[in-house]
């Protein structure tokens, strides 16, 4: 990984806890593929958040941040991030990720802020071929955890060949088209053959085990399943998937 001075641009709330953050690095020429993550240093560690956008010429970086008031960590973070101030990241970081011009379709699964590692594939996929089949799960608790659902949603009214499935635990507006069901078990009851296509899922350790025995279950996995969680939490032989 290299390490970079990135100064940062804007800061956009996108819910009542996740920012949406721009940031320019000083070095362009260090560039991610779609799917990888950059870590930030918040004085006390470095933290890593995905990258929520295709790779910039221009060294522009997009990541959606959450802040968590325990954590000391995140709240080290959020004292140095301040539009025009500056700050050192690492990148690019992650195995996990997409390699444009692979025709396969992509079903790709997130929970919460995983969707900003999803949303950089789809964005450089349908740059690359606008016909790419893909079709995006993006679980929260709540509705409003979806944070970019508008988004999504616009995908689905530009490109017909994308389809976006949000998943929610907890019942809320009347007018949610999704599903309320936790996010394992919806994949269950709702997918359909996996076999061709490349998987990517973002989410915690648990949540993406849960997805893969569930998906496992319904019909053998190939090689093309992809999560960083497979890096930094392998599982035991003998670890059952929970959500």
């Amino acid at each position: 990984m290299n390490t970079v001075t990135c100064r940062i641009e804007t800061i956009e709330t996108l819910s009542g806890d996740v920012y949406r953050v721009f940031m320019r690095s000083n070095q362009p020429s260090v560039i991610h593929a779609p799917g990888q993550y950059l870590e930030l240093d918040s004085g006390r560690a470095w933290l890593p958040y995905s990258i929520a956008n295709p790779p910039d010429r221009e060294g522009m970086l997009e990541l959606h941040v959450q802040y968590v008031a325990a954590s000391e960590n995140s709240c080290a973070l959020f004292k140095r991030l301040r539009v025009g101030e500056t700050i050192r990241a690492r990148l690019p970081g992650g195995e996990c990720s997409f390699e444009l011009g692979d025709p396969r379709p992509l079903l790709l699964i997130a929970a919460g802020t995983g969707f900003a590692q999803m949303k950089s594939i789809i964005e450089a996929a349908l740059a690359h071929d606008p016909d790419h089949d893909i079709h995006l799960w993006w679980a929260g608790r709540r509705r409003d955890e979806l944070y970019l659902e508008s988004l999504a949603r616009q995908w689905v009214e530009t490109y017909p060949n994308v389809r976006f499935t949000p998943v929610v635990e907890l019942p809320g507006e009347e007018d949610f088209d999704g599903v309320v069901e936790r996010i394992d078990r919806a994949l269950h009851e709702r997918v359909g053959s996996t076999r061709e296509a490349n998987i990517f899922i973002a989410g915690s350790p648990g949540m993406v085990y849960a997805v893969v025995d569930t998906l496992e279950a319904l019909e053998p996995l190939t090689e093309r399943v992809f999560s960083d969680v497979f890096s930094y939490a392998p599982r035991q032989p003998d670890q059952g998937g929970q959500a």
